[in-house]
């Protein structure tokens, strides 16, 4: 993994690197696999950030955020102290109010340790309501498609 790689947005997968730390692992010396998700999590910010969406501004001026919706994770191997992760993302659907998406966790040697499908939708802020996903934001989200 090079530094290059830190958040490259190369055709339609977007790759977020990860270090394990100390703090991520469990007794038994392996990630704990509730921190794939925030690994994920993590991806999937820097992954708008790369498109151009601020979701603070998103969450102030629109009064709009993104919540998961849905998340079925599949853990098939495990990471442990000091590994290099990869994170990806490739968009499987793009609805009005709502993203889907493909993550994978790979090691350094790429081998698959995780992988996900996760829903993401756009909802008001104050009632939790679905809302529109802003059209700019719509439309970078299909070039990348």
């Amino acid at each position: 993994m090079t530094s290059t790689a830190l958040n490259s947005c190369s055709g339609r997968t977007f790759v977020w690197p990860v270090r394990v730390y100390w703090e991520d692992t469990d007794a038994g010396g392996i990630v704990y696999y509730a921190n794939y998700l925030k690994y994920m999590e993590r991806a999937r910010t820097e992954w708008l950030r790369a498109l151009g969406c601020d979701q603070t501004a998103m969450r102030t001026r629109h009064r709009i955020q993104f919540v998961v919706a849905r998340a079925s994770v599949e853990f098939r191997r495990p990471a442990r102290f000091d590994d290099r992760l990869e994170i990806d993302i490739r968009l499987q659907a793009l609805r009005r109010v709502s993203i889907e998406l493909a993550q994978h966790v790979r090691n350094a040697e790429r081998e698959l340790l995780c992988r996900a499908e996760v829903k993401i939708g756009c909802v008001d802020v104050e009632s939790f309501r679905p809302r529109g996903i802003p059209l700019s934001l719509q439309q970078e989200l299909e070039i990348e498609h």
